[in-house]
């Protein structure tokens, strides 16, 4: 069968788009009702994309071709889909919203090697052969992209090591690979010592929240999700989960908080003490819930942690600015800060308005941290915004102090 009988159309990728098929060299629509997640399976292999991510219709625009008359019958195991079975369908058209759009995961397979666990080591990429990543100026978020592709949980940590040969790597262009479903097209070679280690925590995760310390909790087993009800959770429990997330201390725990439930329910009540270094550690209990009831699955804001100061200046609001990561305080580069970027920074050091900022000589540090600063507005972690890299420059940042109200 001819591999241009098929073809996604209106997608962010090759591999997704609205599904049509040709028959007589005219290209048809099909309905939800005649296309399952089988189908789905054999369309992603035969249009060389990875296993099929989401079927639903709507997702990239409605009926725009006639609609096709059977419906696919695949085992799933076929090369492509007019390879498969049909049977006669009474449709000739398509409800609103109901033609099948296709997502199929992208061509090329990720791993990370050398690590204690399956979610921590080397990050290395395979398009035709596997290389290591190279790591200069990655935040977190692009980091946590390929934590998600590794159906590993929330991304802790990212490091620049150096390898100990030259060898060929993949340079993954940074400010692509969020914005891009599509890999390749952030992909270029190249030779370097500095690879990308990287950490994902093993089997909690959190979705949908405004920073890398808050969302939906979800937790792993057999490799699965699971949300949590907000009745088998409590706050000894959520003093954990931060504590194995590297936040700080829980602030909030409230159902709904980060949406609602999308995956299935575990079906545990957690009994922690409050002292265990990750949630699976923790003693459970059989729970009778099998779902949740709206608004009830567990939402959970930890604190940030204390990883942001201003140094040698007159005032605690008053210095060069320094980051601390992995145990480690480093200067943020000065370059391109004008006053009103520079007020989020106040805001996160807890000082008032922005006084004056600028670019001072990077006469003292070697290494800094690069703050991607369309994600400092969006973001409160600035863990997630913050890039490794070299500068002469670093940033020298004066604001208000916050004036005290009532009491001495």
């Amino acid at each position: 069968m001819s591999p241009d009988s098929v073809r996604l159309l209106n997608g962010s990728s090759l591999c997704s788009g609205r599904l049509e098929v040709k028959s007589n060299q005219s290209w048809s629509s099909v309905c939800e009702a005649d296309f399952d997640q089988q189908d789905a399976e054999v369309v992603c292999r035969e249009l060389g994309c990875g296993p099929p991510l989401a079927l639903q219709g709507a997702l990239y625009g409605e009926v725009e071709a006639p609609v096709w008359s059977k419906e696919f019958q695949c085992g799933g195991h076929e090369s492509a889909l007019l390879d498969c079975r049909s049977s006669g369908s009474a449709r000739n058209s398509c409800s609103p919203g109901k033609a099948v759009g296709l997502t199929c995961s992208e061509p090329y397979d990720v791993r990370l090697v050398g690590g204690e666990s399956p979610c921590a080591g080397t990050l290395e990429v395979k398009m035709g052969e596997w290389r290591p990543v190279y790591a200069l100026q990655w935040t977190l978020n692009e980091a946590a992209v390929f934590c998600e592709r590794l159906n590993c949980g929330s991304v802790l940590l990212k490091q620049e090591r150096n390898q100990t040969n030259s060898r060929g790597t993949w340079w993954l262009k940074n400010d692509c690979i969020e914005s891009s479903p599509d890999l390749r097209v952030c992909v270029t070679s190249g030779i370097t010592d500095l690879i990308l280690h990287l950490t994902c925590s093993d089997s909690v995760r959190l979705l949908n929240g405004s920073s890398l310390c808050s969302g939906r909790l979800e937790v792993k087993s057999n490799q699965s999700w699971s949300s949590v009800c907000e009745a088998d959770f409590d706050q000894q429990d959520a003093e954990v989960v931060c504590r194995e997330l590297g936040c700080g201390p829980s602030s909030v725990l409230q159902g709904a908080l980060y949406g609602e439930v999308e995956a299935p329910v575990w079906s545990k009540e957690f009994q922690c003490g409050g002292h265990e270094s990750a949630l699976l550690d923790c003693r459970s209990s059989g729970s009778a819930r099998n779902s949740c009831s709206p608004g009830k699955a567990v939402g959970l804001t930890c604190s940030e942690p204390d990883d942001i100061r201003l140094e040698g200046g007159a005032s605690r609001c008053d210095g060069r600015l320094e980051i601390k990561h992995l145990g480690e305080w480093r200067p943020v580069d000065g370059s391109d800060w004008i006053l009103n970027e520079a007020a989020v920074l106040c805001k996160h050091l807890n000082c008032s308005s922005v006084i004056s900022v600028e670019a001072r000589d990077n006469s003292f540090y070697n290494q800094t941290w690069f703050l991607n600063q369309g994600c400092v507005r969006s973001r409160s972690d600035l863990r997630a915004c913050a890039a490794s890299g070299f500068t002469y420059s670093i940033l020298h940042l004066t604001c208000s102090a916050k004036q005290h109200t009532g009491g001495p």
